[in-house]
């Protein structure tokens, strides 16, 4: 069974609210990157702001450099090669 095409919009959303689209709003940050990253719940919950998440980042790149002398120390793991919380 196909699923038919519309363009109605869900009723609570009223299209003369929504304002006027800006074409290629987004385009240029697009071309340039993103380093999003969706951390899990349990580690959500001890980094309750993204500087927070940065600063404990920082705090283990520095680690890692003064404990082998480069950041090469955390390249290369597996995915989960870390312990983690279950």
């Amino acid at each position: 069974m196909k699923k038919v095409k519309t363009d109605d919009l869900r009723p609570e959303y009223k299209r003369d609210e929504l304002g006027q689209g800006v074409r290629g709003k987004y385009f240029e940050s697009y071309q340039k990157g993103t380093n999003l990253v969706l951390i899990s719940p349990d580690v959500a919950k001890a980094f309750p702001t993204e500087e927070a998440v940065n600063q404990a980042l920082r705090s283990l790149i520095d680690l890692a450099q003064k404990t082998t002398g480069s950041s090469k120390a955390l390249k290369g793991r597996k995915p989960g090669a870390l312990s983690k919380k279950q």
